[in-house]
């Protein structure tokens, strides 16, 4: 997951305004929550030139109904350690309030032990990590709730899809049971999800597309979406966030209705 260069600082400041969406001006009666989002490329908002390009975060707005404001702070080639370093942890814990949400997904990165600016280990510094953004929730009043990572298009020679996180996942899923905090395990839902549908049919989801457009030379990415994937992931996370009661069911729209790519909003 290599960073975008002309996406790094897209992805904080300026992802912001434009992905903060809930259907327009808030209702009479208590304010919107806000949806933040800290997480790496599988998350994170694309622009227009790379269109269909989408992450599940930047597709969320379109579950949302006025009640709720949906803030995609996620960066591309982020790790929890990178992503906090950077200072965008600092950033949202500066603009969370009582009342909100901050959905936690890492690990992709993490996994690039090599790299001293990303790589953590599950069990340590992963987890420490991950605390630093829960602890800054929940001293604000905000609800943490962890996501592991969606799993990457891996299939074995009979066809079926194979997890290829490590112990990331379950290091996490270890955390939200110690520290008492919601899970939405992404990693075992999108694992299943890619089973169902196999090789062939899991390129609908991923960024595979013949040549034209955007990629002229086309491509076959095993690890990042196009809108249809992320629609799908979105709607995945906020079935979960209603099933949990993470959320008021006001909160949420179209959870079993067909939304079409064109719901989500590409920054320019």
């Amino acid at each position: 997951m290599t960073p975008l260069p002309r996406r790094t600082a897209l992805a904080g400041a300026a992802a912001l305004p434009l992905l903060a969406l809930g259907a327009g001006p808030a209702a009479a009666g208590p304010r919107r929550t806000t949806l933040y989002v800290a997480g790496d490329s599988t998350a994170s908002a694309y622009t227009a030139a790379e269109a269909p390009r989408a992450g599940w975060g930047q597709a969320l707005p379109a579950f949302a109904t006025v009640h709720l404001a949906v803030a995609d702070r996620a960066l591309s080639g982020a790790s929890s350690k990178s992503f906090a370093d950077l200072g965008l942890l600092d950033g949202i814990l500066a603009d969370i309030r009582a009342g909100d949400l901050l959905l936690v997904s890492f690990g992709h990165n993490d996994e690039k032990t090599s790299d001293p600016a990303r790589g953590t280990d599950p069990y340590t510094t992963y987890q420490a990590y991950l605390r630093r953004y829960l602890d800054g929730a929940r001293e604000r009043g905000a609800l943490p709730v962890l996501v592991t990572s969606v799993e990457r298009r891996r299939f074995d020679a009979a066809g079926h899809a194979h997890a290829s996180h490590g112990l990331y996942p379950q290091a996490m899923r270890d955390l939200a049971a110690a520290e008492q905090v919601p899970l939405i395990d992404l990693q075992a839902l999108s694992l299943a999800a890619w089973e169902r549908l196999g090789p062939e049919g899991t390129k609908a989801h991923f960024l595979w597309l013949a040549a034209g457009g955007n990629y002229p030379a086309g491509v076959a990415d095993n690890t990042h979406f196009q809108a249809h994937g992320a629609v799908e992931l979105a709607r995945t996370v906020a079935r979960e966030l209603l099933r949990q009661c993470l959320l008021r069911p006001s909160c949420l729209r179209r959870l079993d209705d067909p939304v079409p790519d064109g719901a989500i909003t590409w920054l320019p």
